[in-house]
Order: C-alpha cells, then sequence, then structure tokens
C-alpha cells in the first residue's frame, strides 16, 4: 500500500488537506503592501483631473481668457479619457 500512498498525495482532485508548496521568498517591495505603478498612475491621474477642473472653476470665475479655459478642459478631459481606458483595460 505505500504506492497507494504517494498516489494520493500527488492527485490534486484528492480531498483532503492541502499539502504546503514552497514559495520563493518575496523580493523586497513585492509583499503584501507593495504599491504598483498602475496604482501610482491612477492616483496621479486623478490628481490631474480633479487639480485641472479646480483650475476651470477659477478661470471661469475669474473671468480669464478663453484660451485657458480650453487648455484646462483638454487636461481634464484628457486625464479622464485615460483613466476611463485603464479601467476597461482592467477588466479584460
Amino acid at each position: 500500500m505505500p504506492h497507494q500512498d504517494r498516489q494520493d498525495q500527488q492527485d490534486p482532485y484528492r480531498l483532503g488537506m492541502p499539502q504546503a508548496v514552497p514559495t520563493a521568498a518575496p523580493a523586497p517591495g513585492d509583499g503584501p503592501d507593495a504599491v504598483s505603478r498602475g496604482d501610482v498612475l491612477r492616483t496621479l491621474l486623478w490628481a490631474v483631473v480633479v487639480l485641472s477642473a479646480v483650475a476651470n472653476m477659477a478661470l471661469s470665475f475669474t473671468g480669464a481668457a478663453a484660451p485657458l479655459h480650453l487648455a484646462s478642459g483638454v487636461v481634464t478631459v484628457l486625464a479622464a479619457g485615460a483613466l476611463v481606458v485603464r479601467g476597461l483595460r482592467g477588466r479584460r
């Protein structure tokens, strides 16, 4: 029966306690609290959206020239669009 015991331990469909699988030690910065580049980029894009929208509002209240409004609006739309594209690509 030793052959049967060895076969049961290697069977992935066997019901029972899972066997411990050795894993490689995580590299520095790869722990559960590590921040990915995607997280940083998303945070920066949100900051750009908020800041450009606030700048656009401030320009509206001060009566600034139209090109400044347009530039601020374009930055807001581009950053928001980048966030939407990243969100849709992340769902695939």
